[in-house]
């Protein structure tokens, strides 16, 4: 952060410095007669704030996509003709349009984690700007936890016909990441001055002469350069343990990230099949303890589906935290946040790269076995095809995946940020869907898979292949631009309802359990 001249002894360091302390720590006194910093004026708002809700509405309609072609049966459910899990062979790829949407709903999980970290650092700081104690700001987290974990518990009763005590897609996981996120939070909200303090006593600040009389009789308690080392030093943490969160995906994998020779039948990650099978649907790294595999593997029991284990997605929420962190510590203009963003960007594409080329940080060495392969063996799998090269392992995020997808979101940020708010505003449907994203997402799963089951029964004819949601029915809707016409037509029906929610909610207090949604 750049430098400023400074004003006065009795505010914190410089004009910008009493500024990144109020934000970081709220009002710290060295002496009972030093004036309180007072916060920064409320800025305009401008695109940079409605790009999160923007990403938001985008992934939205992205994941909507990715459930249409579910209720439609249009194609199998990954890019290769099994699910992207560790310790599963690919030996056919998808059809190209089906490989292109499902990489770019890849996207999703990872950006709703990483604005869900984001929104914990904008929220804790709003609610702390309305006077809630640490105590009332960490009952809210709990509650929030609360309600989504048992949202998720309804909607899976509801989706599995009561089959399922608990349905995992994503709730659960956000749920629990949410609560981890919120009190990490809330650590590092107390840490972060204590660690100043602690800097400012082992390095004194040095004081001019001209302000050596005036500063008699008092101590300052923070000095500029322990704002500075804290703040840097917290954010290192977050960096390193946002690393070392998505490392232990492949640190803790059963099959350390390599497949077997042997084949696997198809790996289908969902509540349906492995509730109507004898026993629970299996593969090389599936977990069949519902009370430990839950939350580091994919799990599938005959009361239990879980494909998004808690702590194998959390890196992505403390990245979140990261970003919320540098975004709210001082003033950015529309283009410095893209760029920031862009290069941000650029240096997980590299990383991705580098995943790809020399062949580190992913779940699937060896498990790449279509006629192109067989046909290199001794070739980098991931270099023999453009589809080897982009395929990346979700179930769980390897490194390959975090990087890929993380590139791809603050990509999209430093899109959204770029562009002027007037033109912003009017991409209201991103917007609505954004602001109201639960609410959107409990209602477009049952509009999806109602209206996706009457188009197939209506419209449909034989595919030759059963439904990825573990339907015996060969029936579907497989033409690229009925699926897309139908998708946009079923996003067209739910606009209405959850841009009234959107403005709904905007009308309750802070606390309302309506604001939840």
């Amino acid at each position: 952060m750049p430098q400023q001249s400074r004003t006065s002894p009795d505010t914190l360091a410089s004009s910008s410095d009493q500024r990144l302390g109020h934000i970081l720590y709220g009002s710290i006194h060295g002496h009972n007669n030093v004036s309180t910093p007072e916060p920064s004026k409320p800025t305009k708002p401008g695109t940079r704030a409605l790009a999160p809700d923007l990403l938001r509405g985008l992934l939205m309609l992205i994941m909507a996509m990715d459930h249409m072609a579910l209720a439609l049966n249009t194609w199998e459910h990954g890019t290769g003709r099994e699910t992207e899990a560790d310790g599963v062979i690919i030996k056919k790829w998808n059809r190209p349009a089906a490989y292109f949407v499902r990489t770019l709903t890849h996207l999703c999980a990872p950006g709703f984690t990483m604005l869900l970290g984001m929104g914990v650092v904008y929220l804790g700081r709003s609610r702390t700007k309305l006077g809630w104690s640490t105590m009332r700001i960490a009952k809210y987290f709990a509650v929030r936890t609360l309600v989504l974990i048992l949202v998720n518990f309804v909607l899976g009763l509801i989706l599995s016909v009561g089959k399922l005590w608990l349905m995992n897609f994503v709730l659960f996981a956000l749920a629990i990441d949410y609560l981890l996120a919120g009190l990490l939070w809330l650590a590092m909200d107390f840490t972060e001055p204590v660690l100043a303090r602690a800097v400012t006593k082992m390095v004194p600040e040095k004081r001019d002469s001209e302000n050596e009389a005036l500063l008699d009789g008092q101590t300052r308690e923070v000095s500029e350069l322990g704002v500075r080392v804290s703040w840097h030093a917290h954010n290192a943490f977050l960096a390193v343990l946002g690393l070392v969160t998505i490392w232990w995906n492949i640190w803790l994998s059963p099959t350390h990230g390599h497949c077997e020779v042997k084949d696997h039948a198809s790996f289908q990650l969902n509540a349906i099949s492995a509730a109507g099978n004898k026993g629970p649907a299996d593969g090389p790294a599936v977990s069949h303890n519902p009370w430990f595999g839950i939350w580091f593997w994919t799990t599938i029991t005959e009361r239990v589906m879980s494909a998004f284990p808690p702590m194998a997605w959390v890196s992505f929420a403390i990245l979140g935290l990261l970003y919320g962190r540098i975004d709210t510590s001082r003033t950015w203009s529309a283009r410095t946040s893209s760029l920031c963003n862009f290069a941000a960007g650029l240096g997980f594409v590299i990383l991705f790269v580098f995943t790809r080329v020399f062949q580190f940080g992913n779940l699937s060495d060896g498990c790449l076995q279509t006629p192109e392969h067989i046909k290199h063996p001794d070739s980098n799998q991931y270099l023999v095809s453009v589809q080897s090269f982009f395929y990346i392992m979700k179930y769980p995020p390897d490194v390959a995946f975090w990087a890929f997808t993380m590139a791809g979101n603050l990509f999209l940020l430093a899109f959204f940020g770029g562009i002027p708010t007037n033109i912003a505003k009017r991409f209201t449907i991103l917007l609505d869907f954004g602001r109201a994203a639960l609410f959107f997402y409990l209602s477009h799963m049952f509009l999806v898979f109602i209206f996706g089951a009457l188009m197939v029964r209506w419209f449909g004819h034989d595919t030759g292949r059963n439904g990825p949601m573990g339907s015996h029915s060969t029936r579907g809707i497989d033409n690229v631009f009925a699926y897309l016409g139908i998708w946009a037509f079923a996003m067209l029906l739910i606009w209405p309802l959850v841009r009234w929610y959107s403005r709904f909610k905007a009308t309750k207090s802070a606390d309302s359990i309506w604001r939840f949604f």
